[in-house]
């Protein structure tokens, strides 16, 4: 998709997930909302939350096949993220070491970390693509937006 094509739609969806959750002050349904408008609107092929619980990440608000349900610390690209404390885009998963191949079928993928407003990071935006090189920084910048959406 062209990146003008690709902003404006997330454009819009930031539009509809801000005016969703303007009365909202639960994470998990802003989570929720936002996993719906993007999997759909944006046709990706695996898009939820892993969330840090006890010292896990485990899944939280998902679409798409099956979900691993703990990913093992420090391994795969959503702990990547949560230790650089920065968003990660991946554009063959089978070049990133240690990545955790919850679906074979996933090629390619971006995670978004979850950051409260003193800067604690709560857990991560994963989505995952079925091709190659799916994901730009065009992605990353509205993602962060619609990830900064969840607390505010």
């Amino acid at each position: 998709m062209e990146a003008d094509k690709k902003a404006g739609r997330y454009e819009r969806i930031v539009e509809q997930v801000s005016e969703l959750l303007i009365k909202s002050n639960n994470p998990v349904s802003a989570m929720a909302t936002i996993i719906a408008l993007l999997h759909h609107k944006m046709g990706f092929f695996w898009t939820g939350f892993y969330l840090l619980q006890d010292g896990k990440l485990q899944v939280g608000p998902y679409q798409g096949a099956l979900a691993c349900i703990d990913l093992k610390k420090d391994t795969g690209v959503c702990w990547a993220a949560i230790n650089r404390q920065q968003t990660v885009i991946v554009p063959n998963v089978h070049d990133f070491p240690g990545h955790i191949a919850c679906d074979s079928r996933s090629k390619s993928e971006i995670v978004v970390p979850v950051i409260l407003h003193e800067g604690r990071i709560t857990g991560v935006l994963d989505i995952d693509s079925d091709t190659l090189n799916a994901f730009d920084q065009t992605d990353a910048v509205w993602l962060e937006k619609l990830v900064n959406l969840i607390h505010h």
